[in-house]
């Protein structure tokens, strides 16, 4: 462990929503009474209805997960309807397009709403109705945003495939949920070289669970082959639709959306999220873990394809009312200066990226930083494995000095669950520092002895918070297995990690191959 610490700077902590003394007050209370504490929580979003219950949780079997219960909401309206009613002419999105001399395009929240409706409308005349699985399987384009979100609108669950994977991890995927509608563009455009998505699609459709519709995006004009009766131009069909879709009234446990871990020992799993309890953890987080003011520009330099791009890329950032950066293409390319002459053409203050990236481009040399100013930063994030504390220094650097925090947490969390916040606390290259509110860490051995003050073991999680997955789509055996059978009443996160005597902790990687269960990776 880097015994180097950097400690919280007058700037930080004046910038800092928080002090470090409300913030422990704070996490006392989330321990102490979690049901008032995210109850307060709770008010960041609109309700149709308030909830009975805040919380009902049991990790002993029978595994029972329930936050907010008999609360009506809709996740849609909270991310774009609130805002287009409040500031309708604020940029929500800022596309960022693969080529740099492309035009990049600015999406108000007045714009989204219209986008996101006629979507929603579309699908329901091609028969989409509330509980339907969607698969999205789509690049990084504006249209991937208005998928969810329109799915999220009528009640559809969405289950997004990376548009990186193959023809036969997509049948995969579409057969385990039953999917019966597809959208997918006609091709992806990555790096300045395209990927045949709707070929992809129709390979894998011939030996998937057959679907009704496939709805396709004409990103690049690139030949396709066609299905007359089965397939529909995005852009005719919502052109055709109204542009006034009511929102769905959701339960705050209906099902939001799957997502497919990658899987290291087993089959991929549906990770199952749900609404609610989902919405305001990754609300709160946003906030606090971002440190987010108003006006400020949000970069989270993943895919929607990762649970990243679906808390943290669009969900978090939209429920707060903020403008989220979406980038289409890899940022190293044309060359290595790509990401930080995005942070300067977009003036972006928090940027939101992993440490193989900052590795891939750390090797590069400092020549591709110094030509850019990035003068506009004032956060900087880690996110997808734990940063070596080289690497962290060279973020650091590069990142004007900025304070880093770095994140843990995984698919199956929802949201972030240990990280440091900016201003509040002293920052360790490559440490994960402190647990967030609400979330009580626990080390064990492989016996379950748990472990007290400094050392190293298994990381457990002691009670729910409300991102918590739901389930194992289709499969509550293996949910229980993979994830509550290793330790009773302990969420096991299958990840291996050290405290320091400071009370910090330190991810050090996954132990899968040693206690052979489901491996999981959020990215």
């Amino acid at each position: 462990m880097d015994s180097e610490v950097y400690k919280s700077r007058d700037q930080w902590k004046a910038n800092s929503l928080i002090s470090r003394d409300e913030f422990l007050k704070m996490y006392k209370e989330s321990i102490d009474d979690p049901e008032k504490f995210w109850s307060q929580q709770a008010e960041r979003i609109d309700w149709i209805e308030k909830w009975k219950k805040v919380k009902s949780t049991s990790f002993k079997k029978p595994i029972s997960i329930e936050w907010f219960k008999e609360g009506k909401l809709n996740l849609s309206a909270n991310c774009v309807d609130r805002h287009a009613k409040k500031t309708p002419h604020k940029i929500a999105i800022i596309w960022e397009p693969d080529n740099p001399n492309d035009p990049t395009l600015n999406i108000t929240y007045q714009e989204l709403l219209e986008k996101v409706s006629r979507l929603a409308n579309a699908y329901k005349n091609l028969g989409v109705k509330k509980g339907d699985r969607v698969t999205i399987y789509l690049p990084m384009i504006p249209e991937a945003a208005y998928a969810m979100l329109a799915c999220a609108r009528i009640g559809a669950i969405h289950s997004i495939v990376f548009a990186g994977f193959s023809a036969d991890a997509l049948a995969d995927r579409i057969d385990d949920c039953e999917s019966d509608f597809v959208i997918t563009a006609d091709e992806g455009l990555r790096g300045g070289r395209t990927t045949p998505l709707k070929k992809n699609v129709d390979d894998a459709l011939k030996k998937s669970h057959p679907v009704k519709k496939v709805i396709v995006v004409k990103a690049t004009g690139g030949q396709i082959n066609w299905n007359d009766g089965r397939d529909h131009w995005y852009h005719e069909i919502t052109a055709q639709a109204s542009e006034n879709c009511p929102p769905e009234t959701m339960d705050a446990e209906d099902p939001l959306f799957i997502l497919y871990t990658s899987g290291s020992t087993n089959k991929p799993k549906g990770v199952l999220h749900t609404t609610g309890g989902y919405l305001v953890y990754i609300t709160t987080t946003f906030k606090y873990v971002f440190n987010y003011h108003e006006g400020d520009i949000y970069w989270c330099a993943a895919d929607v394809g990762w649970v990243t791009g679906h808390s943290y890329l669009i969900y978090g950032p939209l429920a707060n009312g903020a403008t989220t950066l979406m980038f289409e293409g890899v940022p190293t390319y044309p060359d290595a200066s790509r990401l930080w002459q995005t942070v300067d053409k977009h003036q972006v203050n928090i940027l939101y990226t992993a440490p193989t990236l900052i590795r891939a481009l750390m090797g590069q040399g400092d020549e591709f930083v110094e030509k850019t100013s990035r003068s506009s930063l004032k956060l900087l994030g880690s996110v997808g494995e734990p940063i070596n504390p080289e690497a962290w220094k060279w973020y650091f650097q590069s990142g004007k000095e900025n304070p880093i925090v770095d994140t843990w947490w995984q698919t199956e969390t929802g949201g972030i669950l240990i990280t440091p916040l900016a201003g509040v606390m002293d920052l360790k290259p490559g440490s994960a520092t402190h647990p967030f509110f609400g979330v009580q860490p626990l080390l064990v051995d492989e016996k379950g002895q748990t472990i007290t003050g400094e050392g190293s073991g298994l990381l457990c999680i002691k009670d729910s918070w409300p991102g918590q997955m739901r389930g194992v789509y289709k499969n509550p055996d293996r949910f229980y297995e993979t994830y509550f059978s290793q330790y009773e009443g302990l969420y096991f996160t299958g990840d291996g990690c050290k405290r320091d005597k400071d009370g910090d902790y330190w991810i050090t990687g996954r132990v899968d191959d040693v206690l052979n269960v489901s491996g999981h990776r959020m990215g």
